[in-house]
């Protein structure tokens, strides 16, 4: 089973059901079969920025992130019988702007970034 913790820094009208199922789905059609957990947060441009700038050290407003639990450094400790991905962070504010200019649903240009944080979760990177 595929868990999905998610987060929203705001009352942003999306449809965490709906996220979470087709995160759970992307998941599993791209070879996730045990149990495993994941940690999805919907954030504000100051919250991202932030992000970027302690992670990245950069002060560019990033659309989404990703961090497996080596690439932010943190020790945790999780029982044996699950694995955790990492977390995926999307800012808000400029997945709508984003979708605006591409001319698509807010909530289809979250789930295209959702989907393209868990690749890189699993490994996959663009140049």
């Amino acid at each position: 089973m595929i868990t999905v913790l998610f987060t929203k820094q705001s009352n942003y009208p999306v449809s965490s059901p709906r996220i979470k199922s087709i995160l759970k789905s992307f998941l599993a059609e791209n070879g996730i079969v045990s149990d495993a957990e994941v940690s999805l947060a919907l954030v504000g441009e100051a919250k991202m920025l932030d992000i970027g700038k302690k992670y990245l050290k950069d002060k560019k407003l990033h659309n989404v992130l990703s961090f497996t639990v080596e690439e932010k450094g943190k020790n945790f400790i999780y029982p044996p019988d699950k694995l955790y991905l990492g977390e995926i962070i999307v800012c808000y504010p400029k997945v709508v702007d984003e979708a605006k200019m591409e001319n698509k649903r807010i909530e289809n240009k979250v789930i295209e970034l959702v989907e393209h944080g868990a690749l890189h979760l699993l490994g996959v990177h663009h140049e």
